[in-house]
């Protein structure tokens, strides 16, 4: 990829998706976009970013981003969180007649699946009625897979035995062996939405938490104190904020209380 075209894109995802691109990143670049451009049928970088940019749809700019953004993530990720999540949260929650949890780095699915099989297997069947979890994420073909819910049995060797026979189905032959399925009643607990967290809201909720794990890395400090500063004002008073176990907040202005690594309070 030559220079220049590097840096139109690394300038272009900072601008339209907040990621930070640093000198070093060139060969991912090149060969992530190299496989945008067979696919369009582009006979050279310029000639993708061209069509992705002037896009009348906006969809070219959206296949950009998907190919430069990571949506590695796994089920029951980072243990201690739901730990706390099910013995310190849930029980001052569970009287709630409408629950809404926000996990805004979605991703393929796992992590806002994992959400509902704890709220499931704490609360209990009520959950399925009474609970919510907006999941949202900037990559369309990310939220496509975790819209299907279908994943290979491998995925779920962390997840308690018993939770593969009561929130999943097993595919028993053909193409659907060695696959599970997320259950319908379970799948219906989970709305998924495009969202690019550097973006205004359109609408303005209160969570009493907010799943942000593995993503505030990707970003620059002015960034990420914008992103914390939105996820704040969607946090209810008293509620909690998750991030990953490498994002610590201590580099960046905000007004929430340190709980424990990786979790925060908003004051109240």
């Amino acid at each position: 990829m030559p220079p220049r075209v590097f840096e139109q894109v690394r300038k272009l995802i900072y601008a339209k998706a907040g990621i930070e691109l640093r000198p070093g990143k060139e060969s991912l670049v090149s060969a992530r976009l190299r496989q945008r451009m067979r696919e369009s049928g582009c006979p050279s970088y310029e000639a993708y970013v061209e069509q992705a940019t002037t896009d009348p749809t906006g969809d070219g700019l959206l296949d950009l981003i998907d190919a430069l953004t990571t949506n590695y993530t796994s089920f029951l990720r980072e243990p201690a969180h739901f730990e706390f999540f099910r013995s310190r949260i849930l029980p001052d929650l569970a009287a709630r007649a409408k629950l809404e949890i926000w996990c805004a780095a979605a991703a393929t699915g796992e992590e806002p699946y994992s959400i509902a099989f704890t709220l499931l297997d704490v609360l209990g069947a009520s959950a399925a009625a009474r609970c919510r979890v907006l999941a949202t994420d900037i990559s369309t073909r990310a939220l496509d897979q975790a819209r299907r819910g279908v994943y290979p049995q491998e995925r779920f060797a962390a997840l308690p035995r018993p939770w593969l026979h009561r929130y999943l189905l097993k595919g028993a032959a053909g193409d659907s062996q060695g696959l599970y399925k997320v259950q319908p009643e379970v799948a219906r607990m989970i709305q998924f939405e495009r969202l690019n967290l550097i973006e205004p809201a359109a609408s303005q909720k209160s969570f009493p938490l907010i799943w942000c794990r593995n993503v505030m890395i990707y970003f620059d400090r002015m960034t990420q104190e914008r992103v914390v500063e939105r996820l704040t004002s969607s946090l209810e008073p008293g509620g909690y904020l998750f991030v990953g176990h490498s994002e610590s907040l201590s580099a960046i202005r905000h007004s929430l209380q340190f709980v424990q690594p990786a979790v925060y309070r908003r004051p109240g």
